[in-house]
């Protein structure tokens, strides 16, 4: 059995988690952290992570990034693994991440979803034989109308897998309406959409002469993210200090 304390338990992801949790019988959640609490979680919930006391063997934060280097100092004062899920993090606050897992085992991903993670690979091979033949490479990403960052991190984190295999030689273009010129060949474009409540859509497209290849991933619920979550919770309590991702849970 897997001891999770649920950082932002009473967000929309927190509660999706707990109930997804009721069902688990390898992993349970026995504490959570909000700053709102109406006593119907079924576990205690602490103002903040300084306030708990609760024994544990990991964090799942799914919060807001003002608060993620706090959950990096808990952690690390009471050695405990945490899954890192909140997005829109500053460089400052991703290097801190880095030194952490120096001293626990931290598993960061933009997206925890099977799909999404599956794709990130699939996008490498596509890359390597699609970039050399002229495609050009444009990410579009739809989220509803509430979610703060933009772009996504999954949509970051796709641009970055391609990227990557590609020698990093591509430059991210966000905005083209100060630029009167044709679209250079070494750039990737990444649209952000807003509205409704669109859980989440990312379309990964490669345009050559007279074809075009698009992959495509639609979240129809949260359910996949909290899913992906406790999974990685289970894969990362008990692990070495070090920096983990989604890969690592799917093998």
């Amino acid at each position: 059995m897997t001891r999770v304390i649920l950082h932002g338990c009473n967000g929309k992801m927190g509660q999706m988690i707990s109930g997804l949790a009721v069902e688990d019988a390898e992993v349970e959640i026995v504490a959570g952290v909000d700053l709102r609490d109406d006593g119907h979680n079924g576990y205690p919930v602490f103002a903040s992570l300084a306030d708990c006391d609760v024994e544990a063997d990991c964090v799942v934060d799914f919060s807001s990034a003002s608060v993620v280097e706090s959950v990096l100092v808990y952690c690390v004062e009471k050695n405990l693994p945490c899954v890192l899920c909140t997005t829109g993090l500053s460089q400052e606050t991703i290097e801190k991440v880095g030194q952490a897992s120096e001293k626990v085992a931290i598993l960061r991903s933009a997206n925890m979803s099977l799909g999404i993670n599956l794709l990130l690979k699939l996008l490498k091979e596509a890359a390597g034989i699609l970039a050399p033949a002229g495609f050009d490479i444009e990410v579009v990403e739809k989220h509803h109308r509430m979610k703060l960052d933009a772009p996504s991190g999954t949509a970051l984190a796709l641009a970055n897998s391609i990227n990557e295999e590609l020698g990093n030689e591509y430059e991210y273009v966000f905005d083209r309406s100060a630029r009167r010129e044709q679209r250079p060949a070494r750039e990737i474009g990444i649209s952000a959409v807003r509205g409704g409540t669109i859980v989440g859509e990312h379309d990964v497209i490669f345009a050559g002469a007279d074809e075009v290849i698009t992959f495509s991933h639609t979240a129809y619920s949260r359910a996949v993210f909290g899913k992906g979550a406790l999974q990685a919770a289970k894969f990362l309590a008990g692990k070495a200090a070090g920096m983990y991702d989604m890969s690592d849970v799917i093998g």
